[in-house]
C-alpha cells in the first residue's frame, strides 16, 4: 500500500475504514485529508465538486440520520498503490428518520437500504467517485413512491426551471480516473452476461444464473431463482427497449475466502418507449446509472446485487413530461 497510511494492512480495509471514520466515528473533519480538494462525485442525482460541498452533504445527512451505520459488505478492486486504485464498495446502512431534511419532517422510521459506490485512490486520497444509494428503498421505507417523491422535490428545488439537474452525459465533469478495471475473467464473463440480457438475450438467464441464486435489486426488492430475475431485467429493459447499453467499467477478482467476483458500472441511455418498469411510455429521454456486483459458484451466477435510483428516473420524466 505504497503511498497509504500504514495503519489500513490494505486497500479494502482502507475503503471501509474510511468510511466507518468519517460517518460513524464523526470524522467528518478527516474529509480533508481523505478526499482531494478537487474531487468529482456523481450520483444519479447530481455531480458535486469539491471536498467543502461534499463535507456539507455529509453532515446534512447525519443530521437527519444521526445515527447511520455503513456495513461495508464487500470491496471489489482493481489497479495498484502506484498507478491508483478503483474500489467498487457495496454497503448495507441503516438509519433512523430522526429530523427533518431533504426526505421531508421527520418520521421516526427506522430504514435499511444499499449503496454502492465506486471511488478512485491514490495516494491515502480519494480524487473520483460515482455513488448510487437506493433512493426506491429508501422513500418506499418512508412511506412515498418514486415517483411520488421526484415530483416533491422538484417542487421543493424551485420547479422545472431551478431545481438540481439529474446526472447525464451532458451535466458529466470529467474526473482524474480514465481507468476501464481490469481483464479478469469473471467481470469478463458478468460484462457478457449482462450484454447478452441487454440485447433481449433472455435465455443466458437459465444458462448462466444458478437456479437457487440470491438477488438484491433496487427498490430494496430481495428475489430467487430465474424467475425473479427475468422479471426484474425484463421490466427495466422494456421501459427502455432502444436505449443504448454501455459498460463504463468492468472488474473481475479472484480473492481467498471469496467467491469469484465482479463488478460492472453501466448506463442505459435513451428513449422512456416501452412499457416496463416505469409504466406507460413517455418519450422522455433518459439516462440511468447502474453498478451491480456478482458473485460465482459452482452452477452459475449464484449472488447479484443491483443498484440505480428510480427517484431519479421519474425526476427526468416528470420534468420532460410536465407531469407534476
Amino acid at each position: 500500500m505504497k503511498g497509504f497510511d500504514p495503519k489500513f494492512r490494505d486497500f479494502p480495509d482502507y475503503i471501509i475504514g474510511i468510511t466507518k471514520e468519517i460517518w460513524e466515528d464523526r470524522g467528518i473533519a478527516t474529509l480533508h485529508q481523505y478526499y482531494s480538494d478537487d474531487i468529482v462525485v456523481r450520483s444519479p442525482a447530481s455531480v458535486v465538486l469539491g471536498n467543502a460541498n461534499v463535507i456539507g452533504a455529509t453532515m446534512a445527512t447525519l443530521a437527519e440520520f444521526p445515527d447511520r451505520t455503513l456495513f461495508g459488505e464487500d470491496v471489489i478492486w482493481s489497479g495498484t498503490p502506484e498507478e491508483g486504485m478503483l474500489s467498487s464498495h457495496r454497503l448495507l446502512s441503516t438509519a433512523t428518520h430522526a429530523h427533518d431534511g431533504v426526505y421531508g419532517t421527520a418520521t421516526g422510521k427506522k430504514l435499511t437500504y444499499r449503496i454502492l459506490a465506486d471511488c478512485h485512490a491514490i495516494n491515502n486520497q480519494i480524487n473520483d467517485e460515482w455513488l448510487i444509494r437506493d433512493q426506491g428503498a429508501i422513500v418506499r421505507q418512508l412511506g412515498v413512491e418514486p415517483k411520488a417523491y421526484a415530483a416533491d422535490l422538484i417542487a421543493a428545488e424551485g420547479g422545472p426551471e431551478a431545481c438540481v439537474p439529474p446526472l447525464t452525459p451532458a451535466t458529466d465533469q470529467p474526473g482524474p480516473y480514465k481507468g476501464r478495471g481490469n481483464d479478469n475473467e469473471w467481470g469478463a464473463k458478468y460484462a457478457d452476461i449482462l450484454s447478452r440480457i441487454m440485447g433481449a438475450d433472455m435465455a443466458a438467464i437459465p444458462a448462466e444464473y444458478d437456479r437457487a441464486c440470491h438477488v438484491e435489486y433496487p427498490g430494496g426488492m430481495t428475489g430467487h431463482s430465474h424467475g425473479d430475475v427475468d422479471q426484474f431485467w425484463m421490466g427495466l429493459r422494456a421501459s427502455f427497449p432502444d436505449a443504448t447499453f454501455q459498460i463504463d467499467h468492468q472488474i473481475g477478482r479472484d480473492d481467498p475466502l471469496m467467491p469469484p467476483r465482479a463488478a460492472l458500472r453501466w448506463s442505459l441511455h435513451g428513449r422512456h418507449s416501452g412499457w416496463g418498469r416505469f409504466g406507460a411510455p413517455t418519450g422522455a429521454e433518459v439516462y440511468l446509472l447502474g453498478i451491480s456486483h456478482a458473485e460465482f459458484g459452482p452452477w452459475g451466477l449464484r449472488r447479484e446485487y443491483v443498484i440505480f435510483d428510480e427517484t431519479t428516473i421519474w425526476k427526468q420524466i416528470l420534468l420532460q413530461t410536465g407531469e407534476l
